[in-house]
């Protein structure tokens, strides 16, 4: 009698969790950014967080919550209830590189938070104030060797994507530049247009628009060839041979949100990215859609983390 009561659970379970991820979402949906507006991580929540609005009939909310390198959005989803209704946008250092950057973590990027699926990859682009002497980057790589941390570069904060794919840079090139941190790509953006500091090397997507009305030079993207988005920009990998450095940005959940809760964001998020408005929108900011399956994602993310773990050691960029 036992074992028939334990058998009428178990199907009853089977039967009431599909159907109550099918409902899903029976409500508004948080996003948390954890960087401020205007950064590449931002702009790629409110483009995706549209259409998701719109295939759902629930309004996904943007919260950016900025600080510490992202780890302060990462805290709060670490820490928010298991059941899809608070998703982080990470970025991908926050899952890669901060584990090994900070000793001490409020949380575990890897023990707290499950992957879902990768949104959109892009390139970063080394820019500079259009009045700094450096024309191309070979020019800025000799000025630098020749001046060692007589510049500065500015980053969306320490740990970021852009601090690391500037130290990446700085690390192939052999040469030292000062980095001032900032809340996010926008800040920094707002400084070296009004020529306060001499590099930043944003996401593409957040710099383009500078770039293409000629309020910033664009030196070299990070990609391995030249991006169709501008044409004229050389890769580094012309000047630092090999050279690559790619951002990403995906969904990513509290330990314990349901499978079927994780998989349809997962299904959502990749149906929404073939849709051509938003493809063309990404291939506008030089970023391609990506939507790949969860255990893929976590895959990549723990490649990626290997290769960090070596730049910041080498670079010394661990903070107590």
């Amino acid at each position: 009698m036992r074992f028939a009561k334990h058998v009428v659970l178990a199907v009853t379970l089977l039967v009431v969790v599909p159907a109550w991820a099918q409902s899903y979402p029976a409500r508004p949906v948080r996003v948390v950014v954890p960087f401020p507006p205007a950064g590449a991580t931002d702009i790629v929540t409110r483009i995706v967080g549209q259409k998701l609005s719109e295939a759902w009939g629930q309004t996904v909310v943007v919260d950016n919550r900025a600080g510490a390198g992202g780890n302060i959005g990462g805290d709060i989803v670490a820490k928010a209830p298991a059941d899809g209704y608070t998703l982080l946008m990470t970025s991908g250092s926050i899952v890669t590189a901060n584990p090994y950057i900070f000793k001490k973590l409020p949380y575990s990027p890897e023990k707290d938070l499950v992957a879902v699926t990768n949104v959109a990859s892009g390139p970063q682009v080394i820019v500079v104030n259009p009045s700094f002497a450096a024309k191309t980057l070979k020019d800025f790589i000799a000025a630098a060797k020749a001046k060692p941390r007589s510049f500065s570069y500015g980053s969306a904060g320490i740990a970021t994507q852009t601090h690391l794919a500037a130290e990446n840079f700085l690390y192939t090139a052999g040469i030292d530049v000062s980095h001032v941190p900032y809340k996010g790509e926008g800040p920094a953006l707002t400084d070296l247009l009004g020529g306060q500091i001499q590099m930043v090397t944003p996401n593409l997507s957040a710099a383009i628009g500078f770039v293409q009305q000629g309020k910033l030079r664009a030196l070299a993207v990070t990609s391995k060839e030249r991006v169709r988005q501008l044409p004229d920009v050389p890769a580094a990998a012309e000047t630092l041979p090999g050279f690559e450095n790619l951002g990403w940005f995906g969904f990513v959940a509290p330990v314990g949100t349901p499978k079927a809760v994780i998989d349809k964001v997962y299904q959502d998020t990749a149906k929404v990215l073939q849709g051509a408005d938003i493809r063309t929108r990404f291939e506008q900011l030089g970023m391609v859609p990506v939507g790949n399956a969860p255990a893929d994602f976590a895959k990549a993310i723990k490649l990626e983390s290997v290769t960090w773990a070596k730049v910041i050691k080498e670079r010394k960029l661990q903070i107590d």
